[in-house]
This record gives structure tokens, C-alpha cells and sequence, in this order.
């Protein structure tokens, strides 16, 4: 029976006690699970920022349009979409979502709230929630070409206006999330929605839409009604563009 020479065992014994490669054999085990942590985290904090992002938006459109006084106008319209929009450019909210700006105010007689006007802009295909929640014709048709105050020429008074006699809402929200306008005056409720752009291919938060609400009553401003003085194309809710 032939005996391993000395080197051989020498070498075998080496072979044996070498340790050179574990840190490489663990590492290639351990990198799928580090590398799919860390894109968790990553897909979870953007999505945490996009939810900051678009409450913000809500918060601030709303509040900026209670602030306007003495009248509001087509013109304040625009620049408050144009902010809204400028300041979600970083998760792309023109092309992605949805800000809808309703004034809704309390039924001159009955204990109803009702829609004079409404606006829209962005390029997600998203109408206000509940469905009452749009302004109406006294025939109870939806108007949401932009004309519930004004005719296509966007100067003479329409002649088919948001109705109160179709006002049909008690109140927006349940809970401690009711918005209702007092008499006299209006509140501004802004509706957000915003298709979730994940930072991942096939995440597991595709498809997800973040929406929020936000109203502020209106300040010191007792005439509602949307003036166009310059006669400019209004933000109505049937157009859907970034």
C-alpha cells in the first residue's frame, strides 16, 4: 500500500486549515438579502417622501386659495396649479396626478352644501370623491367644461350654472374629518390624487395611488363667485394635461 509522501500530507494539511476563502462564501450568501433590505428601505422611504409631498401639496393649495381676498379670479386659479405642480416636480406630479379645487359653501336655505365652482389640473385621469362633489346644472347634469360660472366665451354669465337647488351634500368626510362651509361664507377643499412612481422595476408598490384631502376655510373674502378678467382659459375638470 503506497503512503502519501510528506509534502502531500503537508499540503493536504494546509488545504485543510485554510480559511482565505470563507469571508468571500459568506459574503455571495449574504449579499442577495442585504441587497434586497436595502432596496426595501430605499423603495419605502420614497414612497414615505411621495406621501409627504402630496399632502403638502394639498395643504398648501387649499390654504393658499382661502387666502385670497376680497375676490378670487380665473388668473389666481393658475398660479395656484402652476405652484402646486412646480413643487411636486421632483416626483413628477403634472404627469402623474391629479389636483382638483372645489368651492363648496352652505345652501342659502337649506342645511346642504352645495358646489358653486371647481377646478382640475394634471394629467391623471381622477374626478372628485364623493360624486356630489362636482358642481351641477339645474337639470342635474355635471358641469365640468369650466362654464359654472361663465359661458365658453369666458366673459358673459352662464346660462346654465352650478345649481344650489342640486346640492345634495350634508357634509364631506366622516368622523373627526367632516368639511362643511358655515352660511356666509366658503371653504376650499382641495383633492390630491398621485399615481406612485416606484423607484424599483415591478416594486412591490406599483400601482399603488396616493390621494389626500385638505380645506381651509376662506378669509375675510365674502364675495365667491370666480371672476375672469382677463378672460383666460379656465382649469376645467375635462381636461386631463401635464
Amino acid at each position: 500500500m503506497l503512503k502519501p509522501s510528506p509534502l502531500a500530507l503537508r499540503f493536504a494539511g494546509s488545504l485543510r486549515d485554510c480559511r482565505s476563502g470563507v469571508a468571500f462564501l459568506e459574503f455571495a450568501f449574504a449579499l442577495p438579502v442585504v441587497l434586497a433590505l436595502g432596496l426595501l428601505g430605499l423603495e419605502t422611504a420614497n414612497y414615505a417622501m411621495s406621501n409627504l409631498r402630496v399632502s403638502n401639496i394639498a395643504m398648501l393649495t387649499a390654504d393658499n386659495a382661502a387666502r385670497v381676498r376680497e375676490s378670487i379670479d380665473e388668473g389666481d386659479i393658475v398660479e395656484l396649479m402652476t405652484g402646486a405642480k412646480m413643487s411636486g416636480s421632483n416626483i413628477n406630479f403634472a404627469q402623474n396626478g391629479r389636483i382638483i379645487l372645489t368651492d363648496l359653501e352652505r345652501h342659502s336655505t337649506a342645511n346642504l352644501q352645495w358646489v358653486r365652482w371647481q377646478r382640475c389640473d394634471g394629467a391623471l385621469n381622477h374626478t372628485a370623491t364623493p360624486a356630489a362633489l362636482r358642481p351641477m346644472t339645474s337639470g342635474g347634469t355635471v358641469i365640468s367644461n369650466g362654464t359654472e360660472i361663465y359661458n365658453s366665451d369666458r366673459f358673459t354669465a352662464s346660462s346654465n350654472p352650478s345649481s344650489e337647488a342640486k346640492a345634495s351634500l350634508t357634509q364631506v368626510g366622516s368622523g373627526s374629518n367632516v368639511i362643511s362651509a358655515a352660511a356666509g361664507t366658503a371653504v376650499m377643499v382641495v383633492e390630491v390624487a398621485y399615481n406612485y412612481q416606484p423607484v424599483i422595476p415591478n416594486s412591490f408598490l406599483t400601482g399603488r395611488r396616493i390621494t389626500y384631502v385638505s380645506a381651509f376655510n376662506v378669509r375675510q373674502r365674502t364675495d365667491q363667485t370666480l371672476r375672469n378678467i382677463n378672460r383666460i382659459t379656465p382649469k376645467s375638470c375635462n381636461t386631463f394635461a401635464a
